[in-house]
């Protein structure tokens, strides 16, 4: 079930390179700004992130670090993706 920021459903269209319970967990919004090769929504995305923020080790895709936004990449715990941030 959806909730109103659209979490709790992927909004992916065609192929998609993120993980599901990712795409499930994270606002519609931020799906719709991943550019479509690496996640299909049919939305024309812009490359907000292109760089990533990782200060660290990280287990995300670095084609997904430098797609999502730097706010995105702070939200995730350091033990996932380390941005130094706390």
């Amino acid at each position: 079930m959806q909730n109103e920021l659209g979490q709790g459903a992927s909004h992916a269209v065609g192929d998609s390179k993120v993980p599901e319970a990712l795409q499930d967990k994270v606002p519609q919004s931020v799906e719709e700004k991943l550019p479509n090769q690496l996640h299909d929504t049919g939305s024309a995305a812009t490359n907000e992130g292109s760089v990533s923020h990782a200060t660290g080790d990280s287990k995300v895709p670095q084609g997904l670090q430098e797609a999502v936004p730097e706010k995105l990449e702070k939200i995730l715990p350091n033990s996932i993706h380390d941005t130094g941030a706390k």
